[in-house]
């Protein structure tokens, strides 16, 4: 850490000073540390490993199941029961909320095996100079001041500032976003150039794609970039969803009711000479009535079935609460590379002398193509040190593709022509050259290529290179440019003496154009999130010109910020800019979060996807952050709250579609359990006041078992409502429990507990005390009023009566199960009694006239709603 505090005092960084000088200021030399000097900054300085947080044990992970409000109430009632000599109802709670702790532990449990993903990023050996000698070492063993030797193929084990660079390029995809591989010199740059731009640095995780180079190591470990990256990841919260803040919101809600209530009944029975073990049996039956034991399990369990669906349409989910919070999504931040590309180059555009050729994108076809763009294209792939499948430099790769989509047998050409001479490629010369006897082949940047020629191939043969045709060319190389396309230029000289003769009297051939293509399913995917209402920002660490021309092609805008001006803004400027702009551009991890906290500050509920290890602070900081399986990093996959398998921009859509129908079903088992907690507060409560305990606990636990568990459950499955992505994202500061909702609580509640109460007094025929006939014909008419009240519900959502099966066999199944409870021995622990034909006449009377209040309740809630 010495070395970055001395560099921090004088405001220089290894970026913008001369190799040497930064040779100088590590106090090392270009053939490398000593052992000795090695082994002592190694004790000083720490091993080069990232180091990470460690994941949570399957005990802590178990435990944090039951920190929520609503689990505390439930076992609060639960040792209340167990005081008043209810023991039946104690075990029966405590199964409820083990199991919920059960199911979330298990998907809790999953996610954190993910790879320590960091430490992946650890190269396992480098190449070092110790002492003038070269020698093989493991990376962890680097310190600041060593000498590197990088070669193609090779991970970057340490951050450093190059010494020498011979045809060096990096591909820093990973932790800039930059979608081609990034030629490196050893030059010093100003010193506030983005990270992207640094050319004379090479930083830790990234990969060599070609060339050779020397660095000293300016930052190891936690202290490169990739480290800072680590100790941001582990100091930042993970985000709770609104779906969990409603919960404990909840749960402290009824908590407090439910004290109020007990505090209230309880003293007001004893003083009406109610014995004291009654009064205590009243206030665990009011406890239990406003407690909806199944929420937690159900919802936990609904998540999962999101969960368990979202992967087989190849969005794995790492944390439940994620599936839901899509929902609420109203901006979605992208990368570009490897998410709305498909993060391989390919050439798109041909340019002859003015002749434009647009190259299919179905490439199980060969494309014809004229003379003069077959010789183009025979250049790109002779001109070229890759083969098609070495996985080599992906631009040569891509050149290659194009000539065999035409038709060009690649080896066979090569075959007949032997290469005789080269000129390597440089940074600094900006083009390369082969000799294949008689003729000699160059091909480069378009401004270097075009000032070697003195003529051009047209229709008719070479003609001179006028001005005309210059400007022809430069023209096309502006408009390639434009449209996001690396421009290449091919040229050929006839019988050259030797490599040494294709530095001019060349003739242009002409143009290729390359891109990272957009995947062809992103465009529909982004207009269907548009109309969802869900707006959608490009950030990444591209360069403005292609980040733009992405942008526009897929419908996403072309207004653009660069990182430099966002490092400019103060955090309120940002806040007012960010709503108005499509596209971040040249963007640093730091530049990320700080857009995204932008947004979230204005309100907005944001997901960020992103595969590289630049964007895993921001993953981890937003509400939602989707990684990508393939392409992306383990760091991003780590950080993420959800990992698409396929990498597919059009996934997303599909799981916005899926959380919103998750949160539909969540927002329907809501409003069905706690319209039949409030109808048994009431009924228990108002009953309680003349001395009726006409639900004891055991009969509202049942209810709430039977009519909760499966049912609520089904409700889990339902299907997705068709106008889902059509309605504008939720305001998660509305909740789950707003204005509709709480009038269908209070709508249905009111219904139920009317009828209820007179379904009471007149089956009690006047009895001073609750008999088992009157406890029995409520307790029953109380199940289905439930089930009637679910399908009411349903209709709410558009939702057709018959279209989840499963909903309709559990319906049937408690059904069932509450006639087993009247008519086997087990009435004798329910208290209950057989009914005849004649009670079940009463009970569908009493169906009948409840149902058309429960349907104006429903048409009122749907009014105010809209």
């Amino acid at each position: 850490m010495w070395i970055r505090r001395e560099l921090r005092v004088v405001s220089e960084q290894p970026h913008e000073l001369p190799a040497d000088r930064v040779v100088e200021r590590l106090e090392s030399r270009r053939d490398g540390l000593t052992v000795d000097e090695a082994r002592r900054r190694l004790a000083d300085r720490g091993e080069n490993e990232i180091v990470s947080g460690g994941g949570r044990s399957p005990v802590d992970i178990f435990v944090a199941q039951f920190n929520s409000v609503l689990i505390w109430v439930l076992l609060a009632a639960a040792a209340l029961s167990i005081w008043v000599g209810h023991a039946v109802d104690a075990v029966l709670i405590a199964i409820i909320v083990v199991a919920n702790g059960i199911f979330g532990f298990v998907q809790d449990y999953r996610a954190e095996r993910s790879l320590e993903s960091l430490r992946e990023l650890a190269a396992p050996t480098a190449a070092v100079r110790r002492a003038g000698e070269k020698r093989e070492i493991s990376a962890t063993g680097l310190v600041p001041g060593d000498v590197i030797v990088l070669r193609g193929g090779d991970v970057v084990p340490a951050d450093a500032r190059l010494l020498e660079a011979t045809d060096l390029e990096v591909d820093e995809a990973a932790l800039t976003g930059e979608s081609v591989p990034v030629a490196k010199s050893s030059d010093p740059v100003a010193a506030e150039t983005p990270l992207a731009e640094r050319k004379g640095m090479v930083y830790k995780g990234t990969s060599v794609t070609r060339g050779k180079g020397v660095a000293v190591v300016t930052e190891t470990g936690m202290e490169t970039e990739v480290g800072e990256i680590a100790r941001e990841l582990a100091a930042t919260e993970e985000t709770r969803t609104p779906l969990q803040d409603e919960l404990d919101e909840l749960g402290r809600n009824l908590g407090l009711g439910v004290l109020v209530l007990s505090a209230f009944v309880a003293p007001l029975l004893l003083l009406r000479g109610t014995d004291a073990v009654q009064a205590a049996l009243t206030a665990v039956s009011l406890a239990v009535a406003a407690v909806p034991e199944g929420l937690p399990a159900v919802v936990t369990l609904t998540l999962a079935l999101g969960v368990r669906q979202m992967s087989e349409e190849n969005a794995l989910v790492r944390r439940l609460p994620a599936v839901e919070a899509l929902g609420a999504v109203d901006v979605i931040c992208t990368d570009k590379t490897g998410t709305l590309t498909r993060g391989e180059m390919t050439v798109s555009r041909l340019w002859v002398n003015d002749a434009v050729v647009d190259l299919e994108s179905d490439e199980s076809e060969p494309t014809a193509v004229s003379s003069r763009e077959e010789r183009l294209l025979e250049i790109a792939a002779l001109c070229n040190d890759a083969t098609l499948d070495d996985g080599g430099d992906p631009t040569e790769q891509a050149l290659l593709a194009a000539a065999d989509r035409i038709g060009i047998d690649v080896a066979e050409r090569r075959s007949e022509n032997p290469r005789t001479g080269e000129v390597p490629f440089s940074s600094e010369r900006k083009w390369m050259g082969t000799v294949h006897g008689d003729v000699g082949y160059v091909k480069g940047a378009p401004e270097v290529v075009v000032e070697n020629c003195d003529r051009i191939l047209t229709a008719d043969g070479p003609k001179p290179l006028t001005d005309e045709r210059c400007e022809r060319v430069e023209t096309t190389v502006r408009a390639f440019g434009d449209d996001a396309l690396r421009v290449l230029a091919m040229a050929f000289r006839e019988e050259p003496a030797g490599p040494d003769d294709l530095a001019d009297g060349l003739t242009f051939v002409g143009l290729t154009g390359l891109i990272d293509p957009p995947r062809a399913e992103v465009a529909d995917a982004i207009a269907e999130t548009n109309r969802a209402g869900i707006d959608v920002k490009m950030v990444t660490g591209d360069n403005v010109r292609t980040a733009r021309a992405i942008a526009e092609s897929l419908g996403i805008g072309t207004t653009v910020l660069e990182g430099r001006e966002v490092e400019r803004m103060d955090d309120e400027t940002l806040r007012e800019r960010v709503a108005a702009v499509d596209v971040f551009a040249r963007t640093s991890p730091e530049h990320k979060v700080r857009i995204l906290q932008a947004m979230q500050g204005r309100g907005n509920d944001v997901a960020m996807t992103g595969d590289g290890v630049n964007d895993a602070p921001a993953l981890k900081n937003a509400d939602v952050g989707v990684a990508m399986g393939i392409r992306g990093t383990d760091v991003a996959r780590q950080a993420s709250d959800i990992v698409l398998l396929d990498d597919n921009y059009a996934t997303i859509e599909r799981a916005v579609e899926r959380g919103r129908g998750i949160f539909d079903n969540v927002w329907k088992f809501v409003a069905y359990l706690l319209t039949a907690n409030v109808a048994e507060v009431a009924i228990v409560f108002l009953a309680s006041l003349y001395g009726y305990l006409i639900l004891p606990a055991v009969q509202l636990l049942w209810i709430n078992l039977l009519t909760d568990g499966l049912p609520a459950l089904a409700l889990g499955v339902d299907p997705v409502s068709g106008d889902v992505m059509e309605r504008p994202p939720r305001d998660p500061d509305r909740g789950i429990i707003g204005r509709p909702m709480l009038g269908l609580i209070g709508g249905i509640g009111a219904v139920t507990t009317v009828v209820l109460l007179a379904l009471m007094y007149y089956t009690l025929e006047g009895a001073a005390a609750v008999t088992p006939y009157a406890m029995t014909m409520v307790f029953t008419a109380f199940v289905f009023l439930e089930f009637a009240g679910l399908y009411v519900i349903r209709w709410l959502r558009e939702t057709p009566m018959l279209s989840n099966p499963w909903l309709t066999a559990a319906v049937a199944t408690s059904a069932l199960l509450q006639l087993a409870v009247l008519y086997t021995p087990l009435n004798r622990y329910f208290g209950t009694v057989p009914l005849s034909p004649t009670d079940w006449g009463i009970i569908t009377v009493v169906l009948a006239v409840t149902l058309p209040g429960y349907l104006a309740v429903a048409v009122l809630v749907r009014r105010l709603e809209r």
